[in-house]
């Protein structure tokens, strides 16, 4: 949990992440993405987005996408996820409340991008669930000391 934790609090710190897939063209695709993670009995990602023909045609071809999140400090942090789109309205409507009850800028109100709400047709939600986690920083970067991973 030490890996997981420390994740957390560095994509939450950092806020926004690099978010690659890669489609039947076998080319990647890059999309700067606003995730929330909690952190219960396992690590779950969560991302209101809109599903755009790119990123439905993607995750449709692979379910896996990798966020990536930099600070100019060089603390990394690093996930790769299993994506899956979530259209059930409860899950979506909880999602939202946690963004909405998270302080700036990691929490953030959807009513002003998506007026019809968590049941309307444009905004949708992909839950994350990692596969690996990594951790690194000018120590790891420069090779003295190993990163923090998890599987």
């Amino acid at each position: 949990m030490v890996v997981q934790k420390e994740f957390l609090d560095r994509a939450h710190r950092i806020v926004w992440c690099t978010v690659a897939t890669v489609g039947p063209d076998h080319r990647p695709r890059t999309r700067i993405l606003h995730p929330l993670w909690e952190l219960a009995d396992e690590l779950t990602g969560w991302i209101v987005t809109r599903a755009t023909p790119v990123k439905v045609r993607h995750l449709a071809y692979s379910p896996y996408l990798s966020c990536s999140y930099w600070e100019p400090g060089h603390q990394v942090a690093v996930a790769d996820c299993r994506a899956e789109w979530i259209a059930d309205v409860a899950t979506r409507q909880r999602v939202w409340e946690l963004y909405r009850g998270e302080p700036a800028p990691l929490g953030y109100d959807f009513w002003s991008v998506f007026p019809d709400g968590p049941a309307g047709e444009s905004p949708s939600l992909l839950r994350l669930t990692p596969y690996r986690l990594r951790l690194t920083d000018v120590e790891t970067l420069s090779g003295r000391k190993d990163p923090l991973a998890w599987r």
